[in-house]
């Protein structure tokens, strides 16, 4: 997603992203906190019970973002003041790349701590595969020149997001469907509405 990001002409960041209200400079800001927020969590240890893991890390919901939230408007205001795509690039790629080396030299079962939930490293990692993936996949909704997700992050994502939903999707979507189309990224088209059956009632899965 870094390289994707790197990639990306000055011009894209003013194209809308698949997160509804948001820029793509403001997706790149957000994943900016998300790496500053993994670094913190590794660096949280905790010795109490486990609480979480990384399918009950997720609350979910119905209902779709209303873009009220002071810290989404916060991320907004932040993105906009960058001005020059290119430092929104080079903070991303310079947190970015620090998370992921904290990601790799974690102790998978040590126990972390994070908005009042105690889980091992592991769990909260996956949970962000799942976070990133999908923000990939919001990345290049309206920027088809970019890298898409790798196969093996996309897969890992609906295995996590079936056990979310407590569901399975029909083996003919593809991973990349099932993640748009369970989260409400995108409409089920009538043909796949009719594979889902009682499935299409509970979507979307709205996680956060």
């Amino acid at each position: 997603m870094r390289a994707a990001v790197a990639s990306l002409p000055d011009e894209e960041f003013a194209k809308p992203s698949g997160c509804r209200g948001w820029l793509v400079r403001d997706l790149v800001c957000h994943l900016v906190i998300d790496a500053q927020d993994v670094l913190i969590t590794l660096v949280t240890p905790s010795s109490a019970a486990l609480t979480h893991d990384a399918v009950t890390y997720w609350a979910v919901s119905d209902e779709p973002p209303s873009g009220d939230d002071p810290l989404d408007a916060l991320i907004v205001r932040l993105a906009a003041a960058y001005e020059d795509p290119a430092l929104l690039k080079f903070h991303l790629d310079d947190v970015g790349a620090a998370a992921g080396r904290a990601a790799d030299l974690a102790d998978p079962g040590m126990r972390v701590s994070t908005q009042d939930m105690v889980l091992t490293a592991g769990d909260y990692l996956s949970a962000y595969v799942l976070e990133w993936t999908l923000h990939h996949l919001d990345l290049v909704a309206h920027v088809p020149s970019a890298a898409s997700p790798p196969a093996e992050g996309l897969a890992r994502t609906r295995q996590l997001l079936e056990r979310i939903a407590g569901a399975t999707f029909p083996s003919s979507f593809s991973d990349e469907d099932v993640l748009l189309v369970a989260t409400g990224r995108r409409a089920p088209t009538e043909a796949e509405t009719a594979e889902l059956g009682t499935l299409a009632a509970r979507l979307p899965f709205v996680l956060g």
